[in-house]
């Protein structure tokens, strides 16, 4: 991607460095020992069936396969020495020191964010609304939102209660490295995704799929859920197509980087390369395929009326 010459977002927080936040280290995440990958499950199962952590989809089902294949990297990250070394002069909120690497990746979210708000913007211009910024915190380890506490092994999420998006910036790690997906564009992906939960926050989509739980079967709300994860999707194509019509920052390979990366977070890979068997009346987010199709057709129209998952017959 092409993004040195790009803006950068003023809505962010950094966190980074505070972990005043109880739990880190202990409880349900020591460390990854005694089966702390059952113990993400139970926490993130818990949020969902409260519904306090909604929208936050997509990088859950990435969190869950990362802890599975690799405790040991959360592990790293949770007691907050292991991936990064300090470099001078790079400090969070805190005052704590950061890699110059880590520092390069910040620059590189809040530049996504700033294309993602002028995106964002026209298109809501043109449907007579204003769309209303959200705001972009980096953390590690363990942070406080609106939502409730989260712990780095949540990875990336969305709380609409704030209308913040949330990101432990060791998590492109996992992307990168367990999980396959490489790239800018890959983590740009990520950004836009959780953007497109805000959208759908804003829009009132979030809120007519979360209504339906405890009032529908849960084989029904999984593919509700499902089509509210696919229209993340298109909508972070949606951007990705405005994106460069606007400033020209994909490169060759860019999308293609996109399309892996949806096809690797597929419910059915996931559960294929977790535990062997498939079983689609669990699928929460979409196929592979299904949501390669949908970033895809975000991407070459470009037009947001194309993106009602919720009334497609076929997904």
């Amino acid at each position: 991607m092409q993004m040195e010459n790009e803006r950068r977002s003023e809505n962010y927080e950094d966190r980074r460095g505070d972990t005043t936040g109880s739990g880190v280290g202990g409880g349900g995440f020591g460390g990854g020992r005694g089966g702390g990958g059952g113990a993400l499950m139970q926490l993130l199962m818990m949020l969902m069936s409260r519904g306090g952590m909604k929208g936050f989809g997509l990088i859950a089902v990435l969190a869950i396969a990362a802890w599975q294949f690799a405790p040991g990297l959360f592990k790293g990250m949770l007691g907050g020495g292991g991936t990064n070394m300090p470099a001078a002069g790079a400090t969070g909120g805190t005052g704590k020191q950061f890699s110059a690497a880590e520092e390069q990746l910040k620059d590189f979210c809040l530049k996504v964010l700033a294309s993602t708000e002028d995106v964002w913007d026209e298109q809501f211009a043109r449907m007579g609304k204003t769309y209303k910024k959200p705001t972009l915190v980096f953390f590690s380890g363990v942070v406080q939102s609106a939502c409730g506490q989260a712990d780095a092994a949540v990875g990336p999420f969305y709380c609409p209660g704030d209308s913040k998006l949330y990101i432990d910036l060791s998590f492109y790690q996992v992307l990168r490295e367990r999980l396959g997906a490489p790239g800018d564009f890959a983590q740009a992906y990520v950004i836009a995704h959780e953007v497109g939960h805000h959208v759908q926050n804003l829009l009132g989509a979030s809120d007519m799929v979360h209504a339906k739980k405890g009032r529908v079967s849960e084989a029904e709300y999984n593919n509700w859920s499902v089509r509210l994860e696919l229209q993340a999707d298109f909508y972070a194509g949606l951007w990705a197509h405005h994106a460069d019509r606007m400033r020209k920052i994909l490169e060759s390979g860019d999308i293609e980087e996109g399309l892996n990366a949806a096809e690797k977070i597929g419910d059915d890979a996931l559960q294929r390369k977790s535990s062997g068997h498939v079983r689609p009346e669990t699928f929460t987010h979409g196929t592979s395929a299904q949501r390669a199709r949908w970033f895809r057709l975000g991407y070459t129209t470009g037009d947001v009326k194309q993106g009602d998952t919720f009334g497609a017959k076929n997904l």
